[in-house]
């Protein structure tokens, strides 16, 4: 099936970037929210209390549905960049008592 996003620039050099287990390889220096959401990753994270799932919505850092956590600490991913080595969970994964 083929991705709902779209890149802007499919010739850009592309770097390793760990997402919930699956290496992946994006666009170096593009928004990690929407290079996530081109390579078909559409949920980031699962809402604490019924488990709805999430994704990047309004990709300008005003409704924190595309948390993820990075190295330990919660980040907004439309307000990243892709960098290489980036290692990305999901937050909480499998956490019912998150607080998001």
């Amino acid at each position: 099936m083929k991705p709902a996003f779209l890149e802007l620039d499919p010739e850009a050099v592309r770097v390793p970037v760990r997402f919930a287990g699956e290496t992946l390889m994006l666009p170096e220096g593009a928004n990690l929210a929407a290079a996530l959401l081109a390579a078909g990753m559409t949920v980031l994270r699962h809402t604490p209390v019924s488990g709805a799932p999430r994704a990047p919505y309004c990709m300008m850092g005003a409704c924190f549905d595309c948390f993820i956590e990075v190295e330990g600490t919660l980040r907004q991913a439309c307000m990243m960049e892709v960098v290489e080595g980036l290692e990305i969970a999901r937050p909480h994964e499998g956490d019912a008592h998150d607080t998001l």
